[in-house]
């Protein structure tokens, strides 16, 4: 029976199983653990060895100076860390060779230009691998992306959409605040006359506290969050109250003016 034909995979599609990566790690205290053991071990240079956070030259003093621990034990947990800090350097290099590929294309640099800087012969190959570079610094649906560049592009492109909603967001949340501060501020005006139970009391604090520092969109979001808190308990009083949310006039024309514009939202 003839086999089916063997479908390529998406060239854009991120990785299914994510590949294992150092990530965060603290490679000071990794070079000074290293630095303890040859310290433990009398290493008569061990006042030559770099600083630890020197981490590159650090590397080439503990490859070096390996014979220099004698116990079996200390020499299998330092070389198992220094494979460790080999990749994690790895890792790093190629998010810091990405922004400098960045910055060079920012100055007007052409990729003829770049090619023998990224050690590739043509302008095409330069402008690939520097799309694999770019794959370090990015993720896709939770997960490392592929370097290739179709994947990158589409990781890409999903990024500066989110970028867009987001912005879209803001602006949105930053227009609705031109709004709803107004409002607020006559709910805060006219508290005396609203509703005094204890949870339209405890949205009205929290009203007071975000209000007079509300600047950026996630606190236009929670003063809308709390107005409408408010309001929601102010709704239960009115019903309980024969309609009347408030004692005064003013406090259920404030009141009114804020159902209204949440009403709207």
């Amino acid at each position: 029976m003839a086999r089916p034909p063997r479908r390529s995979a998406d060239p854009k599609k991120p990785l299914q199983k994510t590949p294992s990566r150092i990530g965060t790690f603290d490679a000071v205290a990794a070079i000074a653990g290293i630095r303890r053991l040859h310290e433990a071990a009398e290493d008569p240079n061990i006042d030559r060895m770099p600083a630890d956070d020197e981490l590159f030259q650090a590397l080439l003093y503990l490859e070096a100076h390996a014979g220099a621990l004698k116990d079996e034990n200390a020499r299998r947990t330092a070389a198992i860390q220094r494979v460790t800090l080999w990749e994690y350097l790895r890792e790093q290099t190629d998010l810091h060779q990405a922004k400098a590929v960045a910055d060079a294309r920012a100055a007007n640099a052409e990729w003829v230009q770049l090619a023998s800087a990224l050690a590739v012969n043509a302008p095409s190959a330069a402008y690939n691998k520097a799309a694999r570079l770019r794959a370090a610094a990015l993720v896709g649906d939770g997960q490392p992306v592929r370097r290739t560049p179709e994947a990158v592009r589409e990781a890409e492109r999903l990024v500066a959409a989110q970028a867009a909603a987001d912005r879209r967001a803001a602006a949105h949340a930053t227009q609705r605040h031109r709004l709803l501060a107004p409002v607020a501020m006559r709910l805060l005006e006219h508290r005396d006359g609203l509703d005094d139970g204890d949870e339209v009391t405890y949205w009205l604090d929290e009203i007071a506290e975000v209000l007079p520092n509300c600047r950026t969109p996630i606190q236009f979001v929670s003063l809308e969050t709390y107005v409408k808190a408010a309001i929601r308990e102010l709704e239960k009083a009115a019903r309980r109250n024969a309609g009347s949310a408030g004692a005064t006039m003013e406090a259920n024309q404030a009141y009114a003016a804020a159902a209204e514009l949440i009403a709207g939202s």
